[in-house]
């Protein structure tokens, strides 16, 4: 079993002391642990200040990147846990996820949480996955 670790350029480095992605090679497959997701530009400004829409949209096309940096797919997630500091959201988080991981035959195991806040002021959702990809 070999695990690597890698923070690819394609999104913002990590806001603090962790690895966006690691990788755990067992065999013809591997396993794609994803460190929670928020929204943050470039500039670590957030995105979308108060809009569960544009934070959503913006974590999933980061998950998008961070699973391609390894050869898969959001078809391939199997797990996806999320927090929110608003249950009230929720409609809107649902709806951007829907459509972010539809023609899947079986949707990924799922927790969603709320919580009374995120690592940084105006944040709204955190999204962390695991994925399996061809090795």
């Amino acid at each position: 079993m070999t695990v690597t670790y890698l923070d690819p350029d394609t999104v913002p480095a990590p806001a603090a002391a962790y690895t966006h992605t690691a990788r755990v090679d067992l065999g013809t497959t591997a396993m794609i642990f994803v460190s929670g997701q928020v929204a943050l530009d470039d500039d670590g400004e957030v995105v979308g200040e108060g809009d569960m829409t544009a934070q959503t949209e913006h974590v999933f096309a980061g998950l998008e990147k961070l699973l391609a940096a390894h050869g898969g797919t959001l078809a391939d997630i199997v797990n996806i846990r999320t927090f929110i500091t608003d249950m009230d959201l929720r409609p809107e988080h649902g709806a951007v996820r829907i459509k972010w991981l539809a023609g899947r035959e079986h949707p990924p195991t799922s927790t969603l949480v709320e919580v009374p806040r995120l690592f940084r002021p105006g944040l709204l959702v955190e999204v962390e996955v695991v994925a399996v990809v061809a090795a």
